[in-house]
């Protein structure tokens, strides 16, 4: 995460802000087609764990060589239409500076390339996450960052047009990763080594139930990158660069969230496929409630102190990017509880009046964001939206659930909803009361940070956990400083 952000920050200074706005709008575009290919890696992830859960590893073997089948042929289709509709799309329709027109058309090359890799990768990334090797993919993980850290310190010294240059070493970076992905897996497992073959069942389920993952995909993609289409339209690149920025510090955050999560998710779906109820339960209650705790930890600090944060992080700062990483942050704090929840309607398998529902209360961003734009809002009224519709998707998995596995509601608002609204509210006084009562310089950041983790720390121990969890907690830190003590001895 911290890499990540520092190579924002200097691909920002490097590129200037129109070159990082065209490169966010442009590769934005490619990106609006990787619904078909989210739709079907949610299928994977699923299958996998499934055949997991029920110990069939000759069945688990077949999932993954099916779905790299199915993978290379998703690339296949996002090539044909990456090179046709959004070769149009993208000479046509963007607001784009002429002169920058050669630069974008590499800029849209690389950009299709990187994504097909990144979708062949899918079947490998998902194995990974299924045998819950986190530590690989933890490894990995800072193995990508650092190679992209790389590629901007190498930027700096090379005098050819940065924008191209930046594509074509971001390629380089996706072909190195996912080589490493290849080869870990066909060494380590068994199940991952692909062979052909052919088995109509087994592609029907899975294109059945990536078909209506399909609809949730194309709502979450559309959502975030149609809008960035529409303030492009509306506003600019400058603003693209400013929803760039955001991007990133809203990846960074999730990932982290996301990370979190994944640990969970294998399990989850296992204990489904087990059909281990209370475990079940215990985990999404669980997964929800961490899940929002740590994102509150995280980025309460970065809420309250956003400007000065961007200030010290960006040499330059463009229009609107701290409302929009404030508003962004709330919207992300929403969507955290909601992981466990969609991750267990996929392990039921029953998705389609599922997908139907949440789909259309997120595309419901699209008009209304619209509308707003047309109608001369700010920029920032998009998130607004965002911000409500998250809400209402929240309510309709809560009801979705209730429904499928018979979700207790009741339960579920006062041990998850009704906590963290509590720990949110008793937890920004104080770190809000220390901000505007001090000159926010590098140390008020830091006084102000630490007292935001300790005052998020203290409700959640105290407010937001279960007795038994406070226990736990409680004696794992007491054997910690035992073991530090024993060895310090």
């Amino acid at each position: 995460m911290v890499v990540s952000l520092y190579t924002s920050r200097i691909i920002l200074n490097t590129l200037g802000v129109s070159d990082f706005g065209i490169y966010n709008i442009v590769g934005g575009v490619v990106v609006l087609f990787s619904f078909l290919n989210n739709a079907m890696s949610s299928a994977t992830q699923r299958f996998l764990n499934f055949e997991i859960g029920k110990k069939d590893f000759e069945q688990l073997k077949k999932v993954f060589s099916a779905s790299i089948n199915v993978h290379i042929s998703i690339a296949l289709i996002v090539f044909v239409l990456s090179e046709t509709i959004g070769l149009w799309f993208v000479n046509s329709q963007l607001n784009l500076p002429i002169e920058r027109m050669d630069a974008v058309n590499w800029v849209y090359q690389f950009s299709i390339f990187i994504f097909m890799i990144s979708i062949i990768q899918v079947p490998y990334n998902a194995t990974i996450i299924a045998h819950e090797q986190m530590s690989f993919y933890a490894y990995i993980s800072i193995v990508e960052v650092s190679l992209k850290l790389c590629v901007v310190f190498l930027l700096q010294y090379l005098s050819y047009d940065k924008l191209k240059l930046f594509s074509v070493l971001i390629c380089i970076v996706a072909i190195i990763v996912i080589i490493i992905y290849k080869l870990y897996c066909t060494k380590k497992y068994a199940s991952s080594r692909y062979s052909f073959f052919w088995d109509a069942t087994l592609y029907k389920q899975l294109l059945n139930f990536s078909g209506w993952s399909l609809l949730g995909s194309f709502a979450n993609v559309g959502k975030t990158q149609v809008i960035n289409i529409f303030l492009n339209i509306f506003c600019g690149v400058l603003v693209n660069a400013a929803m760039g920025i955001t991007n990133q510090v809203s990846s960074a955050l999730n990932g982290f969230v996301t990370n979190f999560q994944l640990a969970f998710n294998p399990q989850i779906v296992k204990s489904y496929a087990a059909n281990e109820r209370d475990y079940l339960m215990k985990l999404i209650f669980q997964t929800s409630k961490y899940s929002y705790y740590l994102l509150l930890m995280l980025s309460l600090p970065i809420l309250i102190n956003t400007e000065f944060i961007l200030k010290l992080w960006l040499s330059i700062v463009p229009q609107y990017t701290v409302v929009f990483c404030q508003l962004t942050i709330i919207s992300l704090l929403i969507e955290s509880i909601s992981g466990p929840l969609w991750m267990t309607v996929q392990a039921t398998g029953k998705i389609k009046k599922y997908q139907i529902a949440i789909s259309s209360a997120l595309l419901l961003n699209i008009p209304f964001s619209y509308i707003l734009l047309k109608l001369n809002f700010v920029p920032f009224s998009v998130l607004w939206v965002n911000i409500g519709v998250g809400i209402i998707a929240l309510i309709t998995r809560i009801l979705f659930l209730k429904s499928l596995i018979n979700l207790p509601i009741k339960r579920f608002l006062k041990e998850v909803v009704l906590n963290i609204i509590a720990v949110t509210i008793c937890t920004i006084p104080l770190p809000l009361f220390m901000k505007y009562y001090m000159h926010i310089d590098c140390l008020g950041l830091v006084l102000t940070s630490m007292i935001s983790i300790l005052s998020t720390g203290t409700f959640i121990y105290f407010i937001g956990l279960k007795i038994q969890e406070q226990y736990y907690i409680k004696n794992k830190t007491l054997v910690f400083f035992k073991s530090i003590i024993s060895k310090a001895t």
